[in-house]
């Protein structure tokens, strides 16, 4: 019973770092995520009549979006990035007490899959087996929590400035879901959801497998603790994740935004011809230098999960990892 309540407490004191962590960041992050949103889906919105005209970069948007929506409207959508970012935060060790809802939790068990002792199979297929683990974890874990970050796309590319009606065509996280089931159903909310699978892939595996692997690596020595080199270590593997994965993420969410029309795009394919044979290649990169910046956050989230378990760790509420086998 004794160790019972000790595992529930550690879980729980895990959920609520990693958690609150993550729920910080990402709202602090929100502005230049939900400008990095327009920038990156404004192809679709001018096609669409739900925008009048083009932003003309992350300065111009931040502007614009400050003058006609104002100031709150920054963290339009925000709500439900949260509630998605909460649970699949993943604090990057390998103590069974501290696997939390759903990325740690599919994570430690394709780790058990996948995963394999650096010192016996040496350090490439050690690190061959966190990617893998890695990307399935967050594959896995987007299945259940796909239909929020439409919701978040949706209600961040909800502009005023719609001319057609002058009006915000959802008037919050509900209105999405009540919308959407009304004229989509629930294929509406997954609207997208395969090459999201594709992207969560490659992004996830780089995110959750190369920071595994570098961490003990980098973060030995006098930078061992060290709270900026965490951080720009987080920050470095985010932004690279984030860059090589972006096509991947515009192709979602150009067709998120199609729920509810007319017309939509038959596939991932033809959402590719169709996107570049009207913009561009680079439409694909629309708002990349933007989401860089997102990329704190996610820096942010694994520095500081970091110094505050340190914090617990002090306090008496430190987790001991493992045995390894």
């Amino acid at each position: 019973m004794e160790v019972g309540t000790t595992r529930q407490e550690r879980f729980s004191a895990d959920l609520m770092m990693g958690g609150g962590a993550a729920v910080i960041a990402k709202s602090a992050a929100a502005p230049i995520e939900r400008v990095k949103l327009l920038l990156q889906n404004q192809g679709e919105m001018l096609k669409r009549g739900h925008l009048k005209r083009p932003y003309m970069g992350v300065a111009d948007c931040f502007s614009r979006v400050f003058r006609d929506e104002g100031f709150l409207a920054f963290w339009r959508g925000n709500q439900a990035n949260v509630i998605r970012y909460f649970p699949t935060q993943d604090n990057h060790e390998e103590d069974a007490f501290r696997i939390r809802a759903f990325n740690f939790a599919f994570k430690g068990y394709f780790k058990s899959l996948f995963g394999c002792s650096k010192e016996k199979y040496g350090y490439l297929k050690w690190f061959a087996g966190n990617v893998a683990s890695g990307s399935a974890a967050g594959a896995t874990s987007s299945l259940f929590l796909y239909h929020l970050d439409y919701a978040r796309t949706r209600l961040a590319t909800d502009a005023r400035e719609c001319p057609i009606t002058g009006q915000r065509q959802f008037k919050g996280l509900l209105d999405v879901y009540s919308k959407t089931l009304s004229t989509d159903g629930i294929p509406g909310l997954y609207r997208g959801f395969g090459i999201s699978i594709m992207g969560i892939t490659l992004y996830r595996g780089m995110y959750f497998g190369i920071y595994d692997s570098m961490k003990p690596i980098v973060l030995v020595g006098p930078l061992e603790g060290n709270f900026f080199a965490s951080f720009l270590l987080g920050w470095s593997i985010t932004t690279f994740s984030g860059v090589c994965a972006y096509p991947f993420d515009t192709l979602r969410r150009r067709m998120m935004l199609t729920s509810g029309q007319p017309l939509k795009y038959h596939s991932t394919m033809h959402a590719v011809h169709e996107i570049i044979r009207l913009e561009g290649f680079t439409a694909l990169y629309r708002g990349v230098s933007a989401n860089m910046l997102v990329g704190m956050a996610g820096a942010g989230v694994l520095a500081g999960y970091d110094q505050l378990h340190r914090i617990a760790c002090r306090h008496g509420y430190g987790f001991e990892p493992l045995q390894k086998v």
